[in-house]
């Protein structure tokens, strides 16, 4: 499967959100709208999308707080899964944040997504010995 890595534009808002919702990576308490809506804002540089014949097959969002990197979101086509796009996404973030100055990339993976888990650590991802809390402000 041939794909292009560019950089997400608004018109691939229901695509993108198709594909999340498709792989499993939507959740009833965030509204995909607001969370590409509010990244796009912040670092539209930091959206990347893998594109084939029109259809948008991969997606990974990025944030940088200038102390640590984050990845959020992402997703390979099931079709898709296994030929390279998320390690290519994967790299392209991570160079895009090395550019801003960023020197450390962290992500969340849902407990039990072993399979996820491998996929980073092939990319060189090490568990962290750290205690993930969080508060709802809405």
């Amino acid at each position: 499967m041939s794909y292009t890595l560019r950089t997400y534009r608004p018109q691939d808002a229901e695509q993108t959100i198709a594909l999340w919702e498709e792989v499993g990576l939507t959740r009833p308490w965030n509204d995909p709208h607001t969370d590409i809506e509010q990244a796009y804002s912040t670092w539209p540089k930091l959206f990347l999308v893998a594109e084939s014949e029109g259809q948008i097959v991969g997606t990974v969002m990025s944030g940088y707080d200038g102390h640590r990197g984050w990845l959020y979101y992402l997703a390979a086509h099931p079709d898709a899964q296994g030929k390279g796009i998320g390690t290519a996404l994967v790299a392209e973030a991570e160079d895009r944040l090395r550019a801003l100055g960023c020197t450390k990339v962290q992500l969340m993976v849902r407990t039990g997504n072993d399979q996820v888990l491998e996929f980073y650590r092939k990319l060189g991802y090490e568990a962290s010995d750290v205690a993930v809390t969080g508060k709802r402000l809405d």
